[in-house]
């Protein structure tokens, strides 16, 4: 019942608040749920819609933290001499 009660909750938590350690706790939750097979379709259908809109979530906030993230230059002996920004493709 704990769980029902749990999963009601994240249900009403609106995906774009989530933080990404949050976003994926839940997603794997989401992920075991399914996996058991023992959700009734229409809430399996539902839980599943809510694992994509978290899946999307987790995405979108690794690539802001990519372009956040800086690459160190090196001169020709190996010491660091600064950073730029990191190549993202």
């Amino acid at each position: 019942m704990a769980e029902n009660t749990t999963q009601v909750e994240n249900n009403k938590t609106d995906v774009k608040k989530l933080s990404f350690e949050r976003a994926m706790e839940e997603l794997e939750s989401i992920v075991k749920r399914l996996e058991d097979g023992k959700v009734p379709l229409e809430e399996s259908v539902a839980i599943y819609e809510r694992g994509e809109a978290l899946k999307r979530r987790c995405e979108e906030l690794l690539r802001q933290a990519e372009a956040r993230v800086d690459k160190i230059t090196t001169d020709a002996s190996g010491q660091p001499t600064g950073t730029e920004p990191l190549d993202v493709q």
